[in-house]
């Protein structure tokens, strides 16, 4: 055994998704504060949207690269550039978007041999099964990151172990049994593995499914005291207690330039220009609504949600995700000049939005989200009171965990989950009547509305906290190195 352990070097992997990508960035970041030299497996495509972000950290001392890789489309069935899941034209392709990631296993095997330092571990994100076989290979560890949190872990484990949904109506509601808190929820909100309804894709969910257990260690998106007790059913049914609570990952984007250009991708929106509109805004009055980067709304769900927007009595932000999709939607905001009678009081932002700069304006006083793990962190660290719009996957989980554990949200009153892809079948899953009420029931002063107000700031302060030296986090990336350098040395 070598007398000191050399550079640790950490190779991050994460599924070419907006929702995974970014976190994965961000860890990037975080682990590199803590002197790692990191290296983010990506595509050209992909590079683009963060390379000025990867700059910004270089140029301030951190050791973050990127390994460039081929992205197999064509060779996939896929169409040319259709690199990234939020591009993917039908859902008929999503088979094709896998065996296209399994394809990048023999170039980044042969890729493996030119970093340097020899990388010490594999941080996979989901749906990425070959990186096990890699690892293994190569003899370092392989630790997995979901992108989702510990509550809805728990509910679906609970969920399944117990069959509590089985013969039972899509709408009839029932209790999760055994969690720490009371939570119900209908088969209808659901995410696709535990419905029925969705088979098309059993067998690829099935085999990745299979060898998510299949890791050395788990790294988690989350902090110790959001959900301490989900915690630690987490680490009960994972058997280990190798589980590194090392978020919220998106705090450690402390200045304002790097909010700003997160990941930045293409916008019709100037954030100065943005900022200054805020500015002139009182305290805690402006909504900020939007629906995640693979938003499950079709051209009349949008419609409904402006119209909410509208309705209410205060000042918002709507983002719309640019792209065919919204191409109707744009000529409904055309048409009915949306932007001009709701001059001065609304703005809408096309395309990408610097959702952390403006969630930690003081103006916001409530984010309306579609519940995705990383906007409902990152609600959750500016210390926001949050309305709920889940619309598919572990959303709905979320959403209870915001509402019913937390006390920091107010439901829309979606009903049923859309299956991505499908939306068209759905129809009106929201009415703006519904999102007119939640939004008032969430900025009113006094009561409630005040203390929903209290426990989202003191919320919001302990999630900054947990990152920085002597917090939950900062500890867990201190012993998830730990693990790591004690794990190399049988080959160094």
């Amino acid at each position: 055994m070598a007398s000191e352990v050399k550079e640790l070097h950490f190779v991050l992997i994460p599924l070419l998704s907006p929702g995974h990508v970014i976190p994965m960035v961000d860890m990037a970041k975080l682990l590199a504060t803590h002197g790692i030299i990191v290296t983010i497996v990506t595509t050209p495509l992909n590079a683009v949207k963060f390379t000025s972000t990867i700059q910004r950290f270089t140029d301030s001392g951190l050791q973050i690269r990127l390994l460039h890789l081929h992205f197999p489309a064509t060779e996939a069935g896929l169409p040319p550039g259709c690199e990234n899941m939020e591009k993917l034209p039908s859902r008929d392709l999503i088979r094709n978007f896998y065996t296209a990631l399994t394809m990048l296993q023999d170039q980044f095997e042969q890729a493996f041999h030119t970093l340097h330092p020899r990388p010490s571990c594999i941080i996979s994100g989901k749906n990425l099964p070959w990186t096990v076989q890699t690892a293994r290979k190569f003899g370092i560890p392989r630790i997995f990151f979901d992108g989702m949190g510990c509550f809805s872990f728990c509910c679906t484990h609970q969920i399944e172990s117990s069959q509590v949904h089985q013969n039972k109506s899509n709408s009839e509601t029932f209790l999760v049994p055994n969690l720490p808190d009371r939570i119900e929820l209908t088969r209808a909100k659901l995410p696709e593995n535990l419905n029925p309804g969705s088979p098309d894709l059993s067998d690829v969910r099935d085999s990745i499914k299979a060898v998510e257990s299949i890791a050395d260690g788990i790294v988690v998106n989350t902090f110790e005291e959001l959900e301490s007790e989900y915690v630690k059913m987490f680490k009960k049914v994972k058997g280990d207690e190798k589980v590194w609570c090392i978020g919220p990952v998106s705090a450690c984007n402390r200045l304002k330039s790097d909010k700003s250009e997160r990941c930045q991708n293409e916008s019709e929106t100037d954030s100065t220009e943005l900022i200054t509109w805020l500015d002139k805004r009182s305290p805690s009055s402006v909504i900020y609504a939007c629906l995640g980067s693979i938003p499950g709304l079709t051209t009349p769900q949008w419609i409904e949600l402006g119209l909410g927007l509208e309705t209410s009595t205060h000042s918002f932000i709507w983002v719309i995700r640019k792209g065919e999709k919204s191409e109707n939607l744009l000529k409904w905001i055309e048409i009915e000049r949306f932007e001009e009678r709701n001059k001065g009081r609304g703005i809408i932002i096309k395309g990408w939005s610097p959702q952390v700069l403006i969630l930690s304006h003081p103006s916001i006083g409530c984010f309306l989200t579609h519940c995705g793990w990383n906007s409902t962190l990152e609600g959750v660290s500016a210390g926001v009171p949050i309305v709920t719009c889940p619309l598919f996957a572990e959303q709905f989980y979320n959403e209870r965990l915001v509402v019913d554990v937390l006390k920091i949200g107010v439901s829309v009153g979606v009903e049923s989950a859309v299956t991505w892809g499908l939306e068209h079948k759905f129809g009106v899953v929201m009415k703006r009547e519904d999102v007119r009420k939640a939004v008032e029931v969430v900025m009113e002063k006094g009561g409630e509305g005040d203390e929903r107000r209290r426990r989202a700031r003191e919320i919001g302060e302990v999630a900054r906290n947990a990152i920085e030296e002597g917090g939950s986090s900062y500890f867990n990336v201190k012993m998830l190195i730990q693990f790591v350098q004690d794990s190399i040395k049988n080959y160094v």
